[in-house]
């Protein structure tokens, strides 16, 4: 158990770093918003790119890997959603926000960094596939909900699916890691094979700052999430986040039969705090965004003992 908490301990050590720089004013918040836009545009593109593009897949099929992921994702948000509403009598729209808190992992800027420091190559492989579907699936269902939960509460005139399903498309047509995504595996079934050695130095070089980078950039952006305001909601959501999501991933890996490196990968990625996006869905619909900050910032915290507790499960 030492030997994993030592694995997992700079992840985290790393956030820490990035949020005590920001809370000194060693680093201005600017840098943090540059560096974090530096992660998203430049180096986890370089990093999916390179690994998809090198990849064996040898005729594994992604849809376990999603069933495996997006079960326990509909599990965690339906409990999460029901406690909201009948537990905290809570609106609609706060329900449908608590619901994607608890559900909604931090995959891009801890996740992959995660994976990759305790799965390796296969890991990255397993969460990159993850990734070319978490993000556009999960905000067109939050959308969804949040505009027909908005329709309930204030009477305004729901958004159409295909509305919803163009105006995600949009963004995503321009998003740098579906971008990657796109190349490194168009690349991967050219069938060329490796990189040439020039463009491979040039894209590991970038790739290997991603980690560090990113987890600092985070730790940087945190203090946009201060816990404030529904306190015990927040409690129950970030313990659904933390334990619910990655016991239910990791079950229906076991029953689906996942090889070890991607149910190991699928349960890290599920039990990382939750990411920014339940805060941005929030914001836009003006309900919420005190509860999603507080579920961030809560499971930031104490998700080194929760993920170092999976990592010796799957170790």
């Amino acid at each position: 158990m030492s030997a994993v908490f030592l694995n997992v301990a700079p992840i985290f050590l790393l956030i820490l770093l990035g949020w005590i720089a920001a809370r000194t004013g060693l680093l201005r918040e600017q840098t943090g918003d540059g560096l974090a836009e530096f992660v998203f545009k430049v180096a986890l593109p370089a990093l999916i790119f390179r690994t998809l593009a090198e990849a064996h897949f040898q005729g594994a099929s992604p849809f376990r890997l999603w069933v495996a992921y997006f079960g326990g994702v509909a599990i965690t948000w339906t409990v999460g959603h029901l406690m909201a509403r009948h537990l905290f009598a809570r609106d609609a729209k706060i329900g449908v926000i608590a619901g994607m808190s608890s559900a909604f992992a931090n995959n891009v800027f801890i996740g992959l960094p995660l994976v990759g420091r305790s799965v390796g190559e296969d890991g990255i492989v397993a969460i990159s596939i993850l990734l070319a579907v978490h993000l556009p699936f999960m905000m067109v269902v939050g959308t969804i909900l949040m505009e027909h939960a908005s329709a309930k509460e204030d009477g305004r005139e729901r958004q159409g699916l295909l509305a919803v399903i163009r105006q995600v498309a949009a963004n995503l047509v321009r998003n740098p890691l579906v971008i990657a995504l796109t190349l490194g595996i168009g690349y991967n079934l050219t069938g060329i094979g490796a990189l040439p050695a020039v463009v491979k130095s040039v894209v590991d070089q970038i790739a290997s700052v991603t980690a560090g980078a990113a987890l600092i950039s985070l730790g940087m952006t945190l203090r946009k999430y201060p816990v404030k305001g529904n306190l015990g909601l927040a409690t129950v959501m970030a313990l659904l986040k933390l334990t619910l999501l990655p016991a239910s991933v990791f079950a229906l890996a076991q029953i689906l039969g996942l090889s070890k490196a991607w149910t190991a990968a699928m349960v890290l990625t599920a039990s990382v705090p939750t990411g920014i996006n339940a805060w941005i869905l929030a914001v836009r619909f003006q309900s919420g965004g005190s509860l999603a900050a507080s579920v961030i910032s809560i499971t930031t915290i104490f998700g080194i003992v929760t993920v170092s507790f999976w990592a010796w499960v799957l170790a």
